[in-house]
């Protein structure tokens, strides 16, 4: 298996997909406000359903490609939110996806840090050298998510994706490992460094 081991922040943390968390991935991807600026249409709940299975089925692909994380508040582990980790199948380049969290996740106005932690296990356990993010360009509150991030604007890509009805341009912003590890935390770099002291998953919760 190649499971994510528990990646703790400051302000929240994030561990892998279990099937107790069906609930909340299937309110995210069937609300009409949450879906909103998603690159994927709103779900119904049968299609909500068969995402979630593909999602707990990543840790069991060779080679791991996606990586579908849950995020949690401190001292809690009640998944209230969602981001993902897309890696490419050239280069070792890498796609931050799906940043989504629940309208009363007490984690809100901390969502970077979801990516920043999924940043360093990709440029530390990974191996990667550049991940990019992006975001609809009419989605303006992004942009500082994305600085906040780390990541640095970059270019829009031309109706990149069509959902509800039309297409939508992306404001893309990107970060290279060397230049991201100078501004890493401390905790931030104990992942980069090869997550000596972060839990593993415990079996069977």
């Amino acid at each position: 298996m190649n499971h994510v081991p528990e990646l703790h922040g400051d302000h929240l943390w994030l561990r892998e997909l279990r099937a107790t968390d069906l609930a909340p991935f299937e309110r995210i991807h069937t609300h009409r406000v949450l879906t909103r600026y998603l690159g994927i249409d709103r779900m119904d709940a049968r299609q909500a359903q068969d995402a979630f299975a593909q999602c707990l089925a990543q840790p069991y692909t060779h080679p791991r490609r996606r990586h579908t994380l849950a995020i949690c508040a401190p001292g809690d582990d009640t998944m209230i939110g969602t981001m993902g980790l897309l890696v490419e199948d050239y280069g070792r380049n890498a796609m931050l996806t799906g940043l989504v969290l629940l309208p009363d996740a007490s984690v809100r106005g901390h969502g970077h840090e979801a990516g920043r932690l999924l940043m360093a296990y990709g440029f530390g356990r990974l191996g990667l050298h550049r991940i990019w993010a992006g975001h609809r360009a009419d989605h303006t509150r992004m942009h500082e998510v994305m600085l906040a991030a780390g990541l640095h604007p970059e270019a829009t890509l031309r109706e990149l994706f069509h959902t509800q009805g039309r297409w939508h341009d992306v404001t893309t912003y990107a970060a290279r490992a060397p230049e991201w590890r100078r501004t890493a935390t401390r905790t931030e770099q104990t992942i980069l460094g090869g997550l000596p002291h972060l839990r593993q998953p415990a079996s069977g919760r």
